[in-house]
This record gives structure tokens, sequence and C-alpha cells, in this order.
């Protein structure tokens, strides 16, 4: 079995057998493909039931949770924030800056609303730049991709609708 691949796991050398009460089992230290090294019976070797060191497990429960978190409530994804305020200012009357955004009548495109909405609302606008926010193009318009911007506060200050 040395020098033998399973999954990610390839087989360096055998280790000591285990014994118990009525049988001996085989163990065979292996080097996974991300460096770890990780010493497994040779039954679970053969039958699959060992893929990894357990970094294959780590990397699937990272993928269930951002696709969890996506599916119910995307709480974890960083543009979250960004998206919930943004609804929040044009639906709820009780926000504190709703007089300003949706008693003004602006709203967010059917797009970015319902079951899809934060999906397609990441699809249009793309990962958030380093030191910039969302921004209305313009001030009288509707959160929608072709008035949205990622801008700096620099940005957003001559984009206002007060100005002097």
């Amino acid at each position: 079995m040395i020098g033998q691949k399973f999954n990610r796991l390839t087989v360096i050398k055998e280790e000591e057998k285990l014994r118990y009460k009525t049988n001996t089992q085989r163990r065979f230290l292996c080097r996974c493909e991300c460096g770890n090294e990780k010493i497994v019976i040779s039954g679970h070797l053969r039958q699959g039931k060992i893929k990894s060191c357990g970094c294959l497990n780590n990397e699937k429960r990272s993928e269930r949770i951002t696709e969890y978190s996506t599916i119910h409530g995307n709480y974890n994804h960083p543009l979250y924030r960004t998206y919930s305020l943004m609804k929040r200012r044009c639906y709820v009357e009780k926000a504190h800056n709703y007089k300003y955004y949706g008693e003004r009548g602006i709203k967010v495109c059917d797009r970015w609303l319902g079951d899809n909405g934060f999906k397609n609302f990441i699809d249009d606008m793309g990962k958030r730049p380093d030191g910039k926010t969302l921004d209305r193009i313009n001030n009288d318009g509707n959160y929608s991709s072709d008035n949205c911007r990622w801008a700096t506060s620099s940005e957003q200050n001559k984009n206002r609708r007060n100005k002097i």
C-alpha cells in the first residue's frame, strides 16, 4: 500500500498494528494533499471512509455555511448589512433616515427584492471595493444597478441633494 493514493491521502509507511481481543488492524501513516499527516486504518482507506486529514470536511463545512447563509438570511455575507440597510431606509417608516428615502418615494428595484433579491444585488454590484460604500448616482432616483455605484465618502459628498 505504500505509495498508493486514496482520495487526498498518500500512504507513506506502515505503523504498528492495532490489536483488539479478536483481531488486529493494519494502520498507515498518510500524507494529505494539504501537507498534514494522519494515521489511518487500512480498511478505512480502501473503503473510502477517510478521504483526507480533515481538511476536506472543513472545506465542505465552509461551503455549506456559505450556501446556507446565502439561502437562509445571508447574515454572514459581507454585503448583507449594506443590502438590508438600503431596504430599511426605503421601506421601514420607523427607520431614522426613512424621511430622506422612503418618504421621498425612493424605492429599491424589483430585481433587488424578493427571494433572489440579495443574490441579484451582489451579481449587479459586485464586491465592494475597500473604502467605498453604496451610492445613488441620481439622488432622486431609485436603488437599481443603473443608478448605483461604489463610491468614496468624498465622491458621495460631492453628490448631495443639498448642494450649496
